[in-house]
């Protein structure tokens, strides 16, 4: 119940997005916005959980995982309520809307960044890469899952899925409360300035892979939710496709990419040449999809081609989950792990108003630019990723890091 538990976290931050998707051409009819401020919904909640998502990550290395998991589930509750009560009751419900969003935002930056930090300090060795993708998958379910509660839900009503949030934010703080137990920490936490010079040493010597990973795992989820975006406009304006079936459609791609993430994390233990070359292999199916995506129109072979891109997320970010865990040790965990759900964090924000205005400008353009920046992201990866190994030592669980056993240069 433990991994479960955990799971739970980065599932219940995915809906976020992910629900909202299918509902946001109906949003604009219902609201009389344009589709770029219904994206919009998706932006200020990405944003706002960018902006936190660092701050609850210092705070979690200061007191523990579990003291900022538990409010921030229930402040992303509220927000969803507060949504709701604005679409279903309010005059002018848009501005409140986007509140309720902004609340849920910083709500989700105390979810999937301190659950893979938790992790990290509960779990070592392959277990701990075992987990993160365990973790992974969670996160690809719940956009597996979402469009098709998302549709389920609006049947009932538009703003629905606003509804729905306090209701599976209830079941993951049940599971959080009773099922995880943090090991008390061994000594009382750093002052703040040795906490500063400890992350200035750690980006000085590692931070040019680090920023790379970040980049890296922003850039699949900018693409995963700028596809995504389109995916579902298309759907209901060419082919009319509305409700359930839509939601379905969009889960299509999204399964592939979380039973690959499932089956990466339980492969890849602590091989750092192995994560590389997943990494790799990752966004070169991505290039290749994205590319050949310009000469697909109809949706059957559209939807064949987009898995292609969906399999290469699912072999890339497992990987960057576990080199960036296991890059400090506990006592800065929380931060590093953070910093990197806000970047990731930026991407999603980024991917549905960037790809409106590609859609607007050209299709054709739309997805070489994709498949260039996968590409160069492919590139940044082979040059500045570079795996030497050393001889296995043994060291504490406080101060054990991936590095202990392996260690990336930027040489």
């Amino acid at each position: 119940m433990l991994v479960v538990a955990i799971g739970s976290i980065p599932l219940i931050m995915t809906l976020g997005n992910s629900m909202l998707i299918p509902i946001l051409p109906k949003m604009e009819t219902e609201l009389n916005i344009s589709a770029f401020q219904a994206s919009l919904t998706i932006t200020v909640f990405s944003v706002a959980a960018a902006i936190f998502i660092p701050i609850f990550g210092y705070l979690s290395d200061r007191l523990t995982r579990k003291k900022i998991i538990i409010p921030a589930l229930t402040l992303y509750g509220v927000g969803g309520l507060l949504a709701g009560a604005a679409a279903a009751w309010f005059a002018s419900p848009f501005i409140w809307i986007m509140a309720g969003r902004v609340l849920q935002g910083i709500g989700a930056a105390g979810t999937t960044p301190i659950a893979m930090a938790l992790t990290g300090d509960l779990f070592k060795g392959g277990q701990q890469s075992k987990v993160l993708g365990l973790v992974e998958a969670s996160n690809g379910f719940g956009k597996v899952l979402s469009p098709i509660v998302g549709s389920l839900l609006a049947l009932l009503a538009w703003y629905g899925p606003f509804w729905g949030f306090p209701v599976f934010v209830l079941i993951s703080l049940l599971l959080t409360t009773f099922f995880i137990k943090e090991k008390k920490k061994k000594k009382e936490p750093m002052p703040f300035g040795t906490y500063v010079k400890g992350l200035f040493s750690v980006f000085k010597h590692e931070g040019r892979w680090l920023f790379t990973a970040y980049l890296a795992g922003a850039t699949c989820l900018l693409t995963l939710f700028g596809i995504l975006f389109y995916l579902s406009d298309v759907l209901e304006t060419t082919y009319n496709i509305d409700g359930v079936l839509k939601g379905c459609i969009l889960a299509i791609p999204l399964l592939f990419m979380m039973t690959t993430s499932l089956i990466t994390g339980s492969k890849i233990g602590k091989r750092l040449q192995r994560m590389k070359t997943s990494i790799m292999i990752g966004f070169l199916l991505m290039t290749i999809s994205f590319s050949a995506l310009v000469f697909f129109h109809k949706l059957v072979p559209f939807i064949a081609i987009l898995v292609i891109s969906s399999v290469g997320t699912g072999l890339v970010l497992p990987c960057l989950n576990s080199l960036i865990t296991g890059s400090v040790g506990q006592e800065m965990r929380g931060f590093v792990t953070s910093l990197y759900g806000s970047v990731r964090f930026l991407g999603v924000a980024a991917g549905p108003p960037l790809f409106e205005v590609l859609m607007n400008w050209s299709r054709t353009g739309m997805f070489l630019l994709t498949a260039g920046l996968t590409l160069l992201l492919g590139i940044f990866c082979l040059l500045f990723i570079h795996v030497k190994k050393t001889k296995p030592t043994e060291s504490d669980d406080s101060a054990q890091t991936l590095f202990k056993k392996f260690q990336l240069t930027t040489e």
